[in-house]
């Protein structure tokens, strides 16, 4: 068999095609076939019970008892997913950008960062112990994939290898391409796998089984942070990535025009910026010599910027965002929102409003208040 570098010539090619994918230049990527992630997706008429079996009720309670448990939950998916693509060293945006192997090892990093997030004991058996529950978290992008490892349950078959118990299972769900998610907890019994195991002596969820899941929070969740270069059009997307093959600036300031008053996540800048400092592209590009000449505002999350962001009726960024607005000057008696800077007043700026320097911000707020300064 021919060998090239100690690779087969199969796995030569796959290894070379998967670099190709991301090793492009800045603004030929494009999404590869198939165009979703997941497949099957999660159905619409899945719902969870009113309450959860007393197997599993501890470990829900545990869990939804955490605080803001919803929200970093999420956000815990979306950074998971951001992790693997490593879009500041590779330019990746697209889950299908990465190589088969890469793929297998999103599961490992939902299932580290959450013990993270949550300060999730280690188990005897499992991945984690709660409410004094031995847990395993698994992950599969297709709903109903989940491969469930004999340690998990009593074998029912004779003399095959078996768990000590029927153990409780957190199963996570996720697809990019729609920003949907969703988390369950199910004890794993015999009874509720299927025939048949793979070659790592792992089964799925039977019928049954996928029936008896308690989805937290009711089913799946429709508010996955969402994957923000990947829902653009391809032609924002070329412009923000061929503005320039060299300059992280130049991309930065293209992307925060195609952004003007919505939120931009920082994962976003980094991919578009791959540079060590990718996070301060977005401050400077409230300098005269770039986004600021064009009546730009790039707010953050210090000093009067939220502020003034909802002031404007705009996204309040927290660390790590921005908010990129064009503004323009109106008189006082102008009824958009608006804000007070630098002796004028400053709205958002429409299409037909003109274009020209964005106001500069004082260090401090002069009144000591910025809601004062700012509502003059």
């Amino acid at each position: 068999m021919t060998q090239i570098g100690g690779l087969t010539a199969a796995q030569f090619r796959r290894k070379r095609n998967a670099y190709r994918v991301w090793a492009q230049p800045m603004g030929t990527q494009r999404t590869p076939k198939p165009l979703r992630m997941s497949k099957p997706t999660f159905p619409d008429h899945v719902v969870t019970s009113a309450s959860p079996t007393a197997a599993v009720a501890p470990v829900a309670s545990w869990l939804l008892a955490q605080p803001s448990v919803h929200e970093r939950f999420r956000w815990v998916l979306r950074d998971s997913v951001d992790q693997l693509l490593d879009g500041q060293h590779t330019g990746r945006w697209n889950y299908l950008h990465l190589s088969k192997t890469e793929k297998t090892h999103l599961g490992t990093i939902i299932e580290i960062s959450l013990t993270k997030e949550f300060e999730i004991p280690d188990g005897h058996e499992l991945d984690w112990r709660i409410a004094g529950i031995e847990v395993d978290c698994k992950f599969s992008k297709d709903y109903g994939k989940w491969e469930i490892p004999r340690e998990m349950y009593l074998s029912t078959t004779p003399a095959q290898r078996s768990g000590t118990a029927d153990h409780v299972a957190l199963l996570v769900w996720l697809d990019d391409d729609r920003s949907r998610w969703a988390a369950g907890l199910l004890q794993i019994t015999d009874a509720l796998l299927s025939g048949s195991a793979n070659g790592d002596a792992k089964r799925k969820l039977n019928d049954t089984g996928l029936k008896q899941i308690h989805w937290l929070w009711g089913g799946r969740q429709d508010d996955l942070p969402p994957n923000q270069l990947l829902h653009m059009s391809d032609a924002a997307r070329q412009r923000v990535f061929g503005a320039s093959s060299t300059s992280g600036q130049r991309r930065i300031n293209v992307l925060l025009r195609e952004f003007n008053q919505q939120l931009v996540h920082r994962s976003t800048v980094l991919t578009v910026a791959q540079q060590d400092d990718g996070m301060k592209r977005p401050r400077d590009a409230r300098l005269p010599r770039h986004l600021g000449a064009e009546g730009f505002l790039v707010l953050g999350h210090q000093d009067a910027h939220p502020y003034i962001a909802a002031l404007l009726g705009l996204p309040v960024p927290t660390k790590g965002e921005f908010v990129p607005v064009r503004v323009t000057q109106v008189p006082k008696t102008d009824q958009r929102p608006k804000v007070h800077i630098s002796g004028g007043w400053w709205a958002a700026a429409g299409p037909a409003d003109p274009s020209g320097p964005a106001p500069r911000l004082p260090k401090s707020a002069p009144s000591g208040d910025w809601l004062t300064y700012l509502k003059a």
